[in-house]
């Protein structure tokens, strides 16, 4: 933990810096405090992340340290993968691969199961982590979740783990009373297209409904490329109860998910798809399309046109169900196909590639950009696209607002990026604020707060450069944690036709909506 001055044990807890994050130039770190003493206690708003709903649901003790914090953790696992083999504490940590960590579903391969081998090769492996964004999570969670005595350290590996193990069994450290604790307000999870929302219907009976919600993700259902499609109609047939094996079919089928879903308290579509295209094709192709994949005959760029215009018409079902559009590309996922092959998805093998915004975007904004029901959320892992491309994007349409930096980007380096990069031509309140994307339950309050130190430095720096007011900064922050978010994910109507805005009657008289 950070260091405040001499120690005679150097893996001793220490206090956590007041000032962590913060401007380093006395000045400008003394506003940043004032500003930051405004925000600090909001309730926390989590409108896009990984939570697994079940846990919330069911509502049981955390089963071990390991399984909570180092195994669903992904940048902690790639970061100690990636140091396999150097020479120094990871490697002799015994970590080769994700599955020493217990990452990963097996399919044929050895996966470590127990959570104290897996701790251990965690603490081992904790200077790997120094500087990162990761590091400076766990550091409070450590310290202010848990109460953590120690830091971690091969020699300190198994009285932390009793200590934390003793924590996890107190009714106090359950789901649901460490989300009171953390202050948060409102949690969205992602769950599949498909998902009969069975885990949502038990808390709504609990009385959480309205403070757990669902985010509808339908992304192997809009890429008939994958070779699993045709069982993802067969799916998303049997839970929308409608025949989705044909082309109409299949719009019926996902229009009624969306109805489900937004009946289950959803107020966004979650779309990560390698390309931001969104661009309409004619019916009869969409129709031919559509037919040579369920029959497996497409090839990948007839693939890829095809996901485009889905996302197109996932946009034109947001203007009628009023559900918030989610995009965030730019991603290769599972880069190591054989390592995906062995362990499965989402255990650190997504890599970043370039993006591009202002051609794939231009259909759906022509047609949707400022339409009153349709809000469209666009994350991204490339910097360079934030004042080129997504800034004077959202600085001109209504519809547009840019997420959070996302990811990789999700750092506080990154995160000061961000303000420098758009705030001349989207400002700030053309963004979401702040979302978490987080699978780690416990770093849901860590990754709030720091996002509040950034924001709080970027506008203590505009008030020391006299081209904001104090008041004013204190209100954007205040904006920043608390009030967009919620005012980017506004809750959908339940009836009602969606209003015709500029621009969309031109592409429906054009014969391009199939």
């Amino acid at each position: 933990m950070p260091v405040h001055g001499g120690d005679d044990a150097p893996t001793a807890q220490q206090p956590l810096h007041p000032d962590r994050a913060l401007p380093a130039d006395p000045g400008v770190r003394a506003l940043a405090r004032r500003i930051l003493a405004r925000t600090a206690a909001l309730p926390i708003v989590s409108m896009h992340g990984h939570v697994d709903v079940d846990m919330l649901a069911d509502d049981e003790a955390f089963s071990d340290p390991s399984s909570l914090l180092v195994t669903p953790d992904h940048y902690l696992v790639r970061m100690l993968v990636s140091q396999s083999t150097a020479p120094g504490p990871v490697r002799e940590s015994g970590v080769r691969s994700v599955a020493d960590l217990g990452a990963g579903a097996s399919r044929g391969a050895a996966v470590e199961t127990d959570p104290r081998a897996i701790w251990r090769r965690f603490c081992a492996g904790w200077p790997a982590l120094r500087g990162t964004p990761t590091r400076f999570w766990l550091e409070q969670v450590l310290a202010e979740v848990f109460e953590a005595p120690q830091r971690p350290s091969p020699e300190t590996a198994d009285a932390l783990y009793d200590h934390i193990a003793d924590r996890l069994s107190r009714p106090e450290y359950r789901p649901r009373a460490l989300f009171e604790r953390f202050g948060i307000e409102l949690l969205a999870t992602t769950d599949p297209a498909t998902s009969d929302l069975a885990a949502h219907g038990r808390l709504a009976a609990d009385g959480w409904g309205g403070r757990v919600i669902p985010t509808f993700r339908p992304d192997p259902l809009l890429e008939p490329g994958r070779g699993d499609w045709t069982r993802q109609l067969d799916a998303l047939s049997e839970s929308a109860g409608i025949d989705a094996h044909d082309y109409d079919g299949y719009l019926a089928a996902l229009r009624a998910r969306r109805r489900a879903f937004a009946d289950a308290g959803a107020r966004a579509s979650d779309h990560g798809h390698r390309s931001a295209l969104m661009a309409p094709l004619e019916p009869a192709v969409a129709r031919r399309l559509f037919a040579a994949a369920r029959d497996g005959g497409i090839d990948l760029a007839s693939a890829s046109a095809f996901t485009g215009h889905m996302l197109f018409r996932m946009a034109e079902m947001a203007t009628e169900d009023g559900l918030v559009m989610q995009l965030h590309p730019g991603v290769m996922r599972d880069h190591d196909r054989g390592i995906a092959e062995r362990f499965g998805h989402d255990i650190g093998y997504d890599v970043p590639v370039a993006a591009e915004f202002t051609h794939a975007l231009r259909p759906v904004l022509e047609a949707f950009g400022h339409h009153e029901d349709f809000r469209l959320i666009v994350f991204t892992v490339d910097e360079t696209v934030y004042s080129r491309e997504l800034a004077p994007l959202a600085g001109v349409y209504p519809a547009l607002r840019l997420g959070a930096p996302w990811w990789f980007l999700d750092t506080p380096d990154a995160m000061r990026r961000f303000r420098e990069a758009i705030g001349d031509t989207a400002g700030l309140r053309n963004t979401s604020g702040f979302v978490d994307d987080t699978r780690a339950f416990c770093s849901i309050p860590a990754r709030h707060d720091l996002s509040r130190r950034i924001d709080a430095g970027h506008l203590a720096r505009l008030v020391a450069e006299h081209r904001l007011d104090l008041d004013e900064a204190i209100e954007a922050a205040v904006e920043l944690a608390y009030t967009l978010p919620r005012e980017s994910y506004p809750a959908p109507r339940r009836a009602g036709a969606a209003r015709t805005a500029p621009g969309a009657a031109a592409v429906a008289e054009s014969g391009s909506l199939a």
